[in-house]
């Protein structure tokens, strides 16, 4: 999952995106960062994941809010302005690229994959205009997710980086994400104190890209979305 440190403007670089292929069988998990996990894109994160048929996992970062509304970044598109949340940053990988979770009992379409029987991560343009254009505000926008190879994040809950909780899908849409890393830590450790143990592990298509026009405005809300050293 880490990679190298890049400059936020290089967060937003367009970028050749291939869509992950996720397992339609299993089950999200909520992904609680140990406060030692020091990278910045992941320090005092909340994320979801869910397992891809590689072996690998993909997900986003749930309470990184760039303060930004989605038609701020596509001015253009008429109905980009029914949105109400505001764009996450979802995480380093594709950066430039406009990823939906959605709530719905109904898969959105194909190029969306299942997370669980109510939560569906949709990454496809027409896809995601479908979404915007229908039903707007029963999803919620990223830029860029995050991925593991096989076998990395169970390695990186062996070393303990990460607490994993079950998913509350309306805790993953709550409006206000700010204290939401400081309650799921706390909720972890009361689980770990009550059990007794002291380890922290409880489809292809076009994408929307941010147009250049707006990279670096959004450049600049991302570097307040990151916490300082």
């Amino acid at each position: 999952m880490f990679r190298t440190a890049r400059s936020i403007a290089a967060f937003l670089a367009l970028a050749t995106w291939a869509v992950p292929a996720l397992s339609q069988e299993d089950d999200a998990l909520l992904l609680v960062a140990h406060p030692s996990l020091r990278e910045a894109d992941y320090r005092q994160t909340v994320l979801i994941a869910a397992p891809a048929p590689n072996g690998g996992h993909v997900g986003v970062i749930l309470n990184r809010s760039t303060r930004r509304p989605l038609a701020s970044l596509f001015p253009q598109h008429e109905p980009s302005r029914k949105v109400v949340d505001p764009v996450y940053y979802g995480g380093p990988f594709s950066p430039g690229a406009l990823v939906a979770l959605v709530k719905t009992e109904a898969t959105p379409g194909n190029g969306a994959v299942s997370l669980t029987k109510t939560l569906h991560m949709a990454f496809r343009a027409n896809v995601i205009d479908q979404i915007i254009e229908a039903t707007p505000n029963q999803a919620r926008y990223f830029v860029g997710y995050v991925g593991w190879r096989p076998g990395e994040l169970k390695g990186e809950l062996d070393r303990g980086l990460w607490s994993v909780l079950n998913v509350d899908p309306e805790m993953v849409f709550r409006k206000d994400t700010d204290g939401l890393w400081e309650e799921l830590l706390q909720q972890t450790r009361r689980i770990r104190a009550k059990t007794g143990t002291d380890h922290d592990v409880a489809a292809a298509g076009k994408s929307w890209s941010v147009p250049d026009v707006q990279a670096a405005a959004l450049a600049g809300a991302l570097s307040n979305v990151i916490p300082p050293r």
